[in-house]
């Protein structure tokens, strides 16, 4: 069991906002020179479903091999750690990594990526930070909240 203590806001954005950079700085290169993204986007067009789907799907290996040990392991992400911040359950204890990764991460994740209703879920799930518990949408699907480490 760890520490109950809940993190503070700026501690969870801090660990997200460093695990964004990590995830971009690995990500945007393969996709938009490898996968032809930057092109497609350069000529004014949009993103193609297949291509979105792909996307995604790739984010979610890199994902997985970037942060799938430390969420297995410790309950944290590379900017959670940093942040000094874990993934817990209700009682303190690590939540099973299945239910981490494709409850918190991967659905999530996929709902956030259809047109406008995505973004407008993604604007409420992170709003949910303000509430009394700090837990968020993704943290009431996946029965979790993240506490000091």
């Amino acid at each position: 069991m760890f520490d109950n203590e809940l993190a503070s806001r700026w501690l969870r954005l801090a660990g997200a906002v460093l695990d964004g950079i990590i995830m971009m700085i690995i990500q945007l290169p393969v996709i938009f020179l490898v996968m032809g993204g930057l092109e497609q986007l350069s000529q004014g067009g949009g993103l193609t479903l297949g291509q979105t789907v792909g996307f995604f799907l790739f984010h979610l290996v890199v994902f997985a091999a970037v942060n799938g040990w430390l969420l297995f392991k410790r309950g944290q992400t590379v900017g959670k750690m940093v942040a000094g911040t874990r993934i817990v359950d209700l009682s303190g204890n690590l939540r099973p990594f299945s239910i981490v990764f494709f409850v918190r991460y991967a659905l999530v994740g996929a709902v956030a990526n259809i047109p406008i209703a995505g973004g407008l879920f993604s604007l409420i799930d992170v709003l949910f930070i303000f509430r009394n518990d700090k837990r968020c949408i993704h943290d009431l699907l996946a029965g979790t909240k993240v506490v000091r480490a």
